[in-house]
């Protein structure tokens, strides 16, 4: 389990990226985060990593363990958490199956990481791309596969991590539809199957209804909603999704 505690973030420009905020992300659940572009969706993501640490407020694992209490805490929770992202983030040159062994990466300290990783490693990598479909493609650079099956390629580098967490920042946005849902599938199977928290944000709210556990909207830094897929009615959406500077379509009303 992870908490936000009255989690804020103000950037030194001045931005108030996230306003007070209490999430807790119960584990095993599959949790969509919803909302336009600068709703604060990433920011969120990136404090439950650490990647960017709370103005206010802090982020306990276990109920009660910061994971800013010390240096060894943070690496502790960065490495039972794997990170996919929106564009890949992987080494074309490199096959499918080194990029994956780079999830390995988390289990060691920085001197193992200078020698060759261990054949039981290499058996985890591989295990890992035969879940997302692609061992055979283990040994073909990354640059020559699809974007469907690049992302499936950081979806596996994730997993071989062996997460406890995992957290997708808009990891389908640059697919196709049908792709993105295939894409989505194999995430949201994989998480079912080991028991991981995944906290995944989205733009498409049918993906939302079809994936999701539990949905969290948020709007100008704020969360809007939170609660169960079905209740995402149009009225929500729209507080969602209306810019600020517009009014709502039934405040003349």
């Amino acid at each position: 389990m992870i908490r936000m505690d009255e989690v804020s973030v103000v950037y030194p420009t001045g931005v108030c990226a996230l306003q007070p905020t209490c999430i807790e992300f119960k584990r095993g659940r599959f949790t969509v985060l919803l909302g336009a572009s600068g709703a604060g969706k990433s920011t969120l993501l990136r404090t439950l990593n650490g990647l960017v640490r709370p103005t206010h407020g802090d982020i306990l694992v276990s109920g009660h363990r910061s994971i800013f209490s010390s240096g060894r805490a943070l690496r502790e929770h960065r490495s039972r958490t794997g990170m996919i992202f929106q564009q890949h983030h992987l080494i074309g040159r490199m096959t499918a199956l080194r990029n994956v062994l780079m999830g390995r990466l988390a289990v060691y300290g920085s001197l193992r990481t200078l020698a060759p990783m261990r054949k039981a490693d290499r058996l985890i990598a591989l295990e890992a791309l035969d879940r997302v479909g692609l061992v055979d493609r283990a040994l073909h650079r990354v640059d020559e596969l699809s974007g469907g099956q690049q992302q499936r390629v950081g979806i596996a580098r994730a997993m071989a991590q062996r997460p406890q967490i995992i957290l997708a920042d808009e990891p389908v946005a640059s697919l196709d539809p049908a792709t993105a849902a295939m894409v989505l599938a194999d995430l949201h199977r994989i998480c079912r199957e080991d028991q991981i928290t995944a906290i995944v944000s989205l733009h498409q709210v049918d993906l939302a209804r079809q994936f999701a556990d539990h949905v969290i909207c948020l709007a100008g830094g704020r969360c809007v909603f939170e609660g169960e897929p079905q209740n995402l009615r149009p009225n929500v959406l729209q507080d969602v999704y209306t810019p600020p500077h517009q009014p709502l379509a039934n405040a003349a009303e």
